[in-house]
């Protein structure tokens, strides 16, 4: 078989399946140039889904003539000089341009601010036409026709034209949110334009735009640094979640970037806060060193490699659960405009009359069947988290009538159906779900307990050999101080087993190979060990919902007073362990306009 040199029109072609893979990934590549290149205007218009027509004007510092032919040239770029280690632009490969006129019609059209007119070059299919005089405003309008018209094939991998501009918008909104002193005007063939206003320094602002006004309500800033890598930006509280990840964004110096390790570090930091299948809405931002982070893992430049993972992901985790240990036990507001739409005429009732039988939070055992004792009189300090179905509480003194003055959560004024505590605040109502509420606490003192001193240990009468691959044996090994702590005990059993003597006494008979394997995978994928820990939070969650307050007991007043003050000093109160609100709080002026007072 003969060795043969590729044309120039072939390579930029096979350059274009890794670099072009959609008419998303092309506008992506046009508007970071416009980014590079100083705008703070970016206008992006599209046809057929991006495949017909994708143009996008700026008014960066443009480009001179002798320039234009270079720009369409494979690896030629003004961002990068030698040093591949210190990147500090959005672009830097010079595959972009060559690539797009390699499997479309691209014609750019710019001029300089010194320049006295602009100038225009065009590619059709790889095929180059000589620079010519045009006239132009300040800036770069670059037009894309006709993607993939030279491959054919690839058009038949192309989604339909509404998915394809979907992915269009979902780029531009991104770049949106990272650069929030730029206005962005996406307009398509359906006529319908969005708009981006500059927002300037306002970065909420920015992403109140595109998340809508609910997030501003509902997000809790974010700013922590640890070895001079620096975590900033918004997380929605628990309870303000979607049902996809769509709402998920992630910044690496500015570069949005869809990485692994930032999702497993964001679905951690709130574990047990958020139900299974939700997704919390959070918008991060790091900056770190150019140097201790590749940006040049794939063409794309989507996804990249930290120096030190463990430090970025454990640097997440704990930005983010510091803050919702601060802020994170606020209801979400979305919950009041839901209540306020279930009380218009218009709402839709239910079929069925609610019937204790019939209701999810139903109770294990009737009310009758279980008094009150004297040392329930309310919910203050518990000696010993347990799984008991009646907790043992301590006294304590009824609430003054003055208490909503005093109190976030106001002042008990009634127990609805034996389940929902209705409280009055200085300036609303607040509704808590009593056995959803109690479930939080309990869990909360238990996860404490855990984590302020060693776990039981019960010791195997005959210690279990797992073999394993030396590197994660010497991994574990390296962490079994830490493990020890979680009453699991671990040695080294010859150079390709561990032995397990000790498994944490919570977790009753287990499967203590199952989980060791867990372990090594997660500290090779990691450096980090967090499988036991979850796995320990996770059963204190379950002891915690069957040792809470029921549905369906009857509380005294000092009794729900009580909670609700335990409530207010208990970070993570505004949501069960499963993730659900456990209040809703609805102001006076939202009462006021049901009764068309306002």
């Amino acid at each position: 078989m003969t060795i043969r040199q590729l044309s120039e029109t072939l390579i930029n072609q096979i350059a274009a399946g890794e670099v072009i893979e959609r008419p998303a990934s092309a506008a992506k590549e046009l508007i970071e140039n416009a980014l590079d290149a100083g705008a703070t205007r970016i206008e992006i218009a599209t046809a057929g889904g991006g495949k017909t027509l994708l143009r996008v004007t700026d008014n960066g510092s443009g480009m001179a003539p002798g320039e234009l032919e270079l720009a369409i040239r494979r690896h030629c770029t003004s961002k990068l000089d030698t040093d591949l280690l210190d990147i500090r632009t959005l672009g830097f490969r010079g595959e972009a341009l060559p690539s797009i006129g390699s499997v479309a019609r691209l014609s750019l059209l710019s001029r300089t601010a010194e320049a006295s007119e602009g100038a225009e070059i065009s590619v059709t299919g790889g095929k180059v036409e000589p620079v010519r005089p045009a006239a132009a405003n300040r800036g770069t309008v670059v037009e894309v026709r006709d993607l993939f018209f030279a491959t054919p094939a690839r058009l038949k991998f192309m989604k339909s034209e509404k998915a394809e501009a979907s992915a269009i918008s979902d780029v531009v909104r991104r770049m949106a949110i990272a650069f929030p002193h730029v206005r962005f005007v996406l307009s398509g063939s359906d006529r319908t334009t969005q708009e981006f206003p500059a927002t300037g320094t306002d970065r909420l602002a920015r992403i109140a735009q595109v998340l809508g006004r609910d997030f501003r309500d509902n997000a809790i800033e974010i700013d922590a640094e640890r070895e001079g890598v620096r975590l900033t930006g918004f997380a929605g509280v628990p309870t303000f979640n979607r049902g996809n990840s769509l709402h998920q964004f992630a910044f690496v110096n500015g570069r949005p970037v869809q990485d692994k390790l930032l999702w497993s570090a964001l679905r951690a930091a709130y574990a047990e806060t958020i139900p299974h299948g939700r997704y919390p809405v959070a918008v991060l931002s790091i900056e770190i060193d150019p140097a201790l982070v590749d940006v040049n893992v794939h063409p794309a430049k989507s996804d990249v490699r930290f120096r030190d993972p463990g430090l970025v992901r454990g640097l997440v985790i704990g930005a983010i659960r510091e803050a919702l240990g601060r802020e994170g036990d606020r209801a979400a507001t979305t919950g009041a405009s839901g209540l306020m739409r279930a009380f218009r005429p218009e709402a839709q009732r239910p079929a069925t009359p609610w019937t204790p039988a019939a209701s999810p939070y139903r109770p294990f055992e009737p009310a009758a069947s279980m008094p009150l004792r004297a040392e329930q009189a309310g919910f203050a300090e518990f000696a010993t988290p347990s799984a008991r179905s009646e907790p043992v509480f301590t006294a304590q003194q009824p609430v003054p009538d003055d208490a909503p003055q005093q109190h976030p959560l106001g002042a008990a004024r009634a127990q609805l159906h034996e389940n929902y505590i209705v409280a009055q605040t200085q300036d609303g109502l607040v509704i808590v779900d009593q056995h959803a509420a109690h479930e939080r606490l309990v869990f909360e003192a238990m996860r404490n307990a855990l984590h302020s001193r060693a776990v039981p240990a019960q010791a195997l009468l005959i210690p279990e050999i797992i073999d394993l691959p030396e590197d994660d044996c010497d991994r574990l090994v390296a962490h079994a101080e830490e493990f020890a702590t979680l009453g699991l005990g671990i040695d080294r059993f010859g150079p390709g087993a561990i032995a397990v003597r000790e498994t944490p006494a919570m977790l009753g008979e287990m499967d203590a190979a199952g989980l060791i394997r867990q372990l090594a995978d997660e500290l090779a994928e990691w450096d980090t060990a967090n499988g036991l820990k979850a796995k320990l939070e996770y059963l204190a969650a379950t002891m915690a919902c069957h040792g809470s307050v029921r549905s369906g007991r009857r509380m005294r007043p000092e009794e729900m007073n009580a909670l609700l003050r335990q409530m207010e000093a208990t970070p993570g109160s505004g949501q069960c362990n499963h993730g659900r609100p456990t209040y809703i709080e609805l102001k006076l002026s939202d009462i006021e306009r049901l009764f068309g007072r306002s």
